[in-house]
């Protein structure tokens, strides 16, 4: 008993081993995970609370590839809603380059090297809002100001992070409703990569001239990659599926004559990170001014729908964790709350500098950092730098937003993994009806509100497990999940998300 005490009192240091005195990479590995014990927020330092690792570089590239990508496509969204919105606010592509080059810079050395490398490897790091995507559009549209819309999600998630609720809402959704909605997410990620990828294809024939479709290019691509994917998945190197079927992808798409689509357009250069050039005036920057009353009154719901909606996107990051995991290995998954506290900073922040994403948990550095079987901080640090170091080159960007790479990175990295996550937690008939029931609810609103209904239903045995519903407080059947359901559903409402109804405001 002595000896076992004086061993889990131990820190990382004294009770790392090499590699090379166990038997296999998984073993080394797995044991890595067990005896860290990182500082929450403290001062974590290399070879005395962690190690870079060669696997730490996977999560890294897939997280750099898929922000890239996100960035891009919300600051496109917003460049074509204020357009529409304001007829003298004119934002084409140089400006989309810059604020992308901002919201690189600035976070990734602010909140993925110091904040979840150094000071609390417990946070994951603080990505992109991918379900918002679609929605920036409207929001523009309605009035919303970016730096308005930052200050209430900041200001919304430190207060859910304070009385705990993220991680409370977690602890209260089941493994068949959290199952169900990781495969209703891993789905639908994965067949809108396969059309993107298809129409990318097909839409290249004009570019070439010629009088028949490309498409055979996205089928070749998606063929190889189906096999190399079950190859490494077999031999238990699935945490190199990102590199690998990108780099694929590549090969495949110039080897077939659509190479002519790849263009290298961002040059080297460092973006203006001056606030007030931003928001100061409209004549620079995003040419909104600084914003006043009623851009934080038409924000306000779509504040509210984006902190709503982080609960389910960081259940299914935490899952994923602890299903790749091994055991003992609770000091080092992410906390719920602590992450968002590091998201709510994060969006303030890099808004405030000039950017203009919707922040929530990085699922494409979580996801393939679970696979791998990694930790947070090496990654997050190896991820900051390269953000930092593509943001500033440019060129680099171009290949990470190319279309190939785009989707099979995604493909690969964040929704065939959410697939057989989902699949994977559906064990009994019970977690089959509560995962049955959120996948349908899912189709016919959207994910969150079908979260938040059959938690509700579920935490009251009203389907999934009964006898769970009796081991519950009133607080965790009735209030908690009926307030997630009554907020989700004020919010969508409001902003017009309800199938068949107007948007209230």
């Amino acid at each position: 008993m002595l000896q076992q005490t004086d061993k889990q009192e131990e820190s990382y240091s004294q009770a790392h081993k090499p590699a090379s005195e166990f038997e296999t990479r998984t073993e080394y590995l797995d044991h890595e995970l067990q005896i860290m014990k990182p500082r929450r927020w403290g001062l974590n330092l290399p070879g005395r609370d962690f190690r870079f690792e060669m696997e730490d570089f996977v999560p890294a590239i897939a997280g750099t590839i898929g922000i890239s990508v996100m960035y891009s496509a919300v600051m496109t969204a917003w460049a074509t809603g204020l357009t529409a919105k304001w007829p003298g606010v004119n934002l084409g592509a140089e400006w989309i380059i810059e604020v992308v080059r901002v919201e690189m810079l600035i976070p990734a050395l602010l909140f993925c090297i110091i904040g979840s490398g150094f000071l609390n490897p417990r946070a994951n790091l603080a990505g992109n809002h991918g379900p918002m995507i679609p929605l920036i559009g409207s929001i523009a549209l309605a009035g919303a100001h970016p730096l308005a819309l930052a200050a209430l999600v900041c200001v919304f998630g430190l207060l859910l992070s304070y009385f705990k609720g993220g991680s409370r809402l977690v602890n209260l959704t089941s493994q068949g409703v959290a199952g169900g909605l990781l495969a209703f997410l891993g789905f639908m990620g994965a067949k809108g990569q396969i059309t993107s990828l298809f129409s990318w294809a097909g839409g290249l024939q004009d570019k070439h001239e010629l009088t028949y479709s490309l498409s055979y290019v996205a089928l070749a691509i998606f063929a190889v990659n189906i096999v190399l994917y079950a190859f490494l998945a077999k031999i238990g190197k699935r945490w190199l599926a990102i590199p690998a079927c990108s780099i694929v992808a590549v090969a495949l798409a110039l080897a077939l004559g659509a190479g002519v689509d790849l263009q290298f357009t961002t040059a080297p250069g460092l973006p203006n990170m001056n606030p007030w050039y931003w928001w100061g005036s409209t004549e620079t920057g995003w040419q909104l001014g600084i914003p006043n009353v009623s851009h934080f009154i038409a924000s306000l719901p779509w504040a509210i729908l984006a902190v709503a909606m982080w609960s389910p996107d960081f259940l299914g990051h935490r899952i994923f964790q602890e299903l790749n995991y091994p055991k003992n290995t609770d000091k080092v998954l992410m906390d719920v709350d602590d992450t968002m506290t590091c998201c709510s900073l994060r969006q303030f922040t890099g808004t405030f500098f000039g950017g203009g994403n919707i922040t929530s948990s990085w699922g494409t550095y979580m996801i393939p950092a679970a696979i791998a079987k990694r930790p947070i901080p090496a990654g997050a640090i190896l991820l900051g730098i390269l953000c930092i170091v593509i943001a500033t080159v440019g060129y680099p960007m171009d290949v990470a937003v190319w279309q190939p790479v785009m989707s099979c990175a995604l493909l690969v990295g964040v929704f065939l993994p959410l697939l057989e996550a989902g699949l994977q937690m559906v064990k009994s008939s019970n977690d089959t009806n509560s995962a049955g029931i959120c996948i349908f609810a899912a189709l016919v609103t959207n994910p969150v509100l079908a979260w938040a209904i059959t938690m509700f239903l579920d935490n009251n045995g009203l389907i999934g497990d009964k006898e769970r519903a009796k081991r519950l407080s009133f607080t965790d059947r009735i209030i908690i999940p009926a307030g997630a359901v009554i907020v989700c559903t004020l919010a969508m409402a409001a902003v017009g998300m309800l199938p068949g109804i107007p948007a209230i405001l």
